[in-house]
Parts: structure tokens; sequence; C-alpha cells
């Protein structure tokens, strides 16, 4: 099964459609109970999630009938659905509101994401920006580029590599175990900047658009990093689990750096993992 640019707009236009609609009509208009945690208090679902995840769910159903639908709503409902993801013939992950914690606090800096899976490979992603009002998009093989509704488009490329000193990364060390956390956190005055968005997709984009060299994440459930996975490849970049495995939206563990090339990422392994 092959995707088009074609495919990509429309994926582009469903994502939208529910930021439209769903998303940016709440935004700091939240009531009393839309907000509430699921497995902790940093872990928050709201009303526009689960309003714009029915919505694009809908939207798929139609535009590619007979695909399974893995929301992250939908998945913290029944977990068995994640399992299906490997089943399907076409499957697409979906996070519906990428960034709810900032959502919630009124910080616009959220995103709404998706990705294509065909017999377990990623193969076309998108991630809406509702407030800028543009979309990062992939087809595997083809590239990755930004595209505004007014047809405008250009293309994504990494950061070209950097020694260690002069890199910039995205780090989401929160939610390592000891002792990687602690070696991350310590070599952190190993490279030029580091900062932490609380938002995957806005991070894949920085990324993707060389504005930063590397990302480090630790969980890696499928709607939140298939997407971006799929961008910043596409865009040039390296990426690999922490063991030098190759990233797959079937394994939710094992973390991932991403880096623009080979010989960079496993600088950044050594500088920030050690011998593990």
């Amino acid at each position: 099964m092959t995707f088009s640019t074609s495919d990509a707009a429309d994926l582009e236009a469903i994502l939208r459609d529910a930021a439209l609609a769903e998303l940016r009509p709440r935004f700091r208009r939240l009531q009393s109970g839309e907000v509430r945690t699921k497995a902790g208090p940093l872990d928050l679902v709201t009303a526009a999630d689960e309003a714009a995840e029915r919505r694009i769910a809908a939207s798929l159903a139609a535009a590619w009938p007979g695909s399974v639908i893995v929301g992250e709503e939908a998945a913290a409902a029944d977990k068995r659905l994640l399992d299906r993801l490997g089943e399907a013939e076409l499957a697409f992950v979906v996070d519906p509101l990428d960034g709810t914690f900032n959502y919630a606090a009124g910080v616009p800096l959220f995103a709404v994401m998706a990705a294509a899976v065909v017999r377990g490979e990623v193969v076309m992603a998108a991630i809406h920006d509702p407030m800028g009002d543009d979309t990062a998009l992939a087809l595997r093989g083809e590239g990755a580029w930004v595209e505004e509704p007014s047809g405008r488009r250009y293309d994504l490329q990494v950061a070209a590599p950097a020694p260690l000193a002069q890199m910039t990364a995205i780090l989401s060390w929160q939610f390592l175990p000891e002792p990687a956390r602690g070696h991350v956190c310590a070599a952190l005055p190993r490279l030029a900047a580091s900062w932490n968005y609380r938002c995957a997709g806005h991070e894949y984009r920085v990324a993707a658009a060389g504005h930063c060299h590397a990302l480090l994440y630790h969980r890696l459930l499928p709607w939140d990093h298939a997407p971006g996975w799929l961008l910043h490849r596409e865009a040039g970049g390296y990426s690999a689990r922490f063991d030098g495995s190759a990233y797959t939206p079937l394994e939710i563990a094992g973390g991932l750096i991403c880096a623009p090339d080979q010989e960079s990422w496993t600088v950044l392994r050594g500088a920030l993992l050690g011998d593990r």
C-alpha cells in the first residue's frame, strides 16, 4: 500500500478540521470538570482531546474504510486496541491533542498528530500546529515538508552535524529510570543548550527543521512518536533506540535518540547515557 502527496493533503485537512472545530474554540475556555488526570498529575486529558479524537477517527474511517484507528484516548480506555497496531494491514495512530498540559494551562504550544502504519511500518505522518495553522508532513522515501493553507510549502532538513559542545538538544529526561536519569542530567552542561517544550509534536518539528541537533525520549507510545520519527527521518536525520536498534511503532520501551547522523547519535548516546 502506497501513499501520495494527495493522501498527505487529505490527512492534513482532517487534522486541521479537528483543530479548528474542537481545539481552538475551547482553548483558554475549558470549564470546570473538563480537565482530569489519567495515570498521574502530569498526565491530563480534557474535553477537547476527546472531542478532537472522535472527529479525527470518524474522518479517517470515512477516508480509509477498514483501517484500524488507534487513538490515544481510545487506547487508554481499551488497552487491547494497541495490540491491533501490529496486526493491521493499515492503521492510523492519532494524538488528538499533543501537549495537553500546555493546552490546559493556556500555553499556545500544542499539536495534533497522526501517522499511517502499514503492516507495522510508518509510511505517512502529519503534525499540525493549530495556533500557527500549518502542518508538517512526511511520506516514507519522499521527504518532509511544511505546508500552509495558502499552498505555500517549504522542505524540512535537519541540522548539520556539530561537535558535542556545540549541539543543542530537547531532552525528555523526567520519565527516565535511574541510573539513566542521573547520567542525562549530569551530562547537560556538556551541550551548548537543552530544553523541553512538553509537546513532542513541536519538538520533532523543531528538530526536523534544523533548529536543534538532537532529541531524547524514554516513553515511546506510538501516537507520541511515530509521526515525529518519520518527519525527522525524512528530513535527513538518524535515530535509534538506546540499544542501537531501529525504532518501531510496535515497541513502547527502549528509549529513542534522534540526531543529524549516525556518528552524532553515537557521540550523544555515549555522552548522555554512558555505558549501559
